[in-house]
């Protein structure tokens, strides 16, 4: 799908390259193919006057664009000659061109095909001449303008044109092959991500199911037993099936973040309250994991947000780091005010996590001690769910880790503006 995705990626940059090269190039050309026809027609009207008033003295070889030195115009850049005519279309004269080029039989096919087109100027392609009638009760004259050099830039103008597309083309190319690998990057990134997503929680769901089943088939298998012979595997169903029930809420969660569809209650609240209460229902939790949990809240903290998500934030970081408190069985969670921001830390003192892998520790279903994922119960979605909501509160999320001071997760939430005044205010009188 990738693969597919950056040769459209490609394809259709490409595309519009090519379509504004072709119109820049196509605008050049006929531009250019203006300039040199006003220039040509202008020419040739300039002749018609200087003809009429006797002043033509331009001598020039036709055909080699060669101005004879009796210019006395700056339109005789172009080479111009004038034929008159008798009443009868017969050549009078010839005037303005090189006797020994400008021929009478070449001056009669001139005449002959421009008067056979009907119109009063043209283009004669055949004879490379580009022509005006001038019309009077007296006599007729055409001017004629020798459009050899003018071919000869053209072609020149469309060729250089040609070769700059194409070479344009290839270098565009060679750029968006890179564009297309750094701009979709990401996308393939998020692919993977998603793909293993669905491996992870397939195979995470597979379990609690294969259980589940299993302890189904001996119950169906004992059929005449009571439903208190059967107890054990019916609590082990039950066991797994909330422990299912509990990972399809993560996902759901995580999944309506991404699309920004989980309804958040936004309003100000007091934030120490918030980790108060979190605390109190885990002082027992700890109590029975045999956990010291220390604590210092600083009062009257309040924040604009959803109360039910930062206290779920809270709850997942103690259980988390009651899980893993190690031998010395010691948790510690501090809310202070820095600044403007209220900084949540919760520390335990369980074995230290390698440095390579505190950046993988918000990943979902990743877990830092495999080993040890299936016996404490978890799914490696909870730290995943404390970023999102942490990114949703416009706050920034880490972990700390070394064997001298274990493991600590460290939260930083904005603050009310006004109660964060009043709380410096507050110290500043205290101290």
């Amino acid at each position: 799908m990738i693969k597919k995705l950056r040769r459209k990626f490609i394809i259709i940059n490409m595309s519009l390259i090519f379509i504004v090269l072709m119109a820049v190039f196509s605008v050049l050309c006929f531009s250019s193919y203006q300039k040199y026809e006003n220039d040509n027609m202008n020419a040739l009207r300039h002749s018609l006057e200087d003809n009429r008033l006797g002043t033509n003295e331009t001598k020039f070889e036709f055909g080699k664009d060669r101005i004879g030195r009796g210019e006395k115009s700056p339109f005789n850049l172009v080479p111009v000659f004038v034929v008159t005519l008798n009443d009868d279309n017969t050549i009078a004269s010839i005037t303005g061109g090189n006797q020994s080029t400008v021929t009478e039989d070449l001056a009669s096919e001139a005449v002959a095909a421009a008067l056979e087109t009907g119109e009063r100027r043209g283009n004669l392609k055949s004879l490379s001449l580009r022509f005006l009638i001038d019309n009077t009760s007296d006599f007729t004259r055409i001017a004629f303008a020798d459009t050899t050099h003018e071919s000869s830039s053209m072609r020149s103008l469309i060729l250089t044109s040609l070769l700059i597309l194409a070479g344009s083309m290839a270098a565009f190319f060679i750029i968006s092959l890179f564009l297309a690998k750094w701009a979709l990057t990401p996308v393939e990134r998020a692919w993977d991500q998603q793909n293993q997503f669905i491996a992870d929680a397939s195979h995470e769901l597979k379990t609690p199911l294969t259980v589940i089943l299993a302890n189904l088939k001996i119950l169906l298998s004992h059929k005449e037993e009571t439903i208190s012979n059967q107890f054990r595997w019916i609590e082990n169903t039950h066991t797994e099936a909330s422990r299912m029930k509990k990972l399809v809420e993560n996902l759901l969660f995580l999944a309506r973040s991404e699309s920004n569809t989980v309804p958040a209650a936004v309003n100000t609240f007091n934030l120490s309250d918030a980790v108060w209460s979190c605390l109190l229902p885990f002082e027992s939790v700890a109590f029975e994991q045999g956990v010291t949990l220390n604590e210092s809240v600083t009062p009257g903290l309040s924040m604009l947000g959803d109360e039910g998500q930062i206290k779920q934030l809270t709850a997942i970081l103690l259980d988390n780091a009651c899980k893993y408190a190690g031998k010395e069985k010691k948790v510690t969670v501090i809310l202070e005010q820095v600044q403007e921001k209220a900084c949540l830390s919760v520390n335990n003192t369980g074995d230290a996590i390698p440095p390579g892998e505190l950046s993988h520790l918000f990943e979902r279903f990743y877990r830092s001690d495999k080993s040890r994922a299936r016996t404490e119960g978890g799914y490696g979605l909870g730290l995943s769910i404390a970023q999102t909501i942490v990114k949703k509160h416009k706050g920034r999320i880490h972990a700390e880790s070394s064997a001298q001071s274990g493991t600590t997760f460290i939260v930083w939430l904005p603050l009310n503006a006004a109660d964060s005044r009043k709380q410096k205010e507050i110290r500043q009188l205290n101290s």
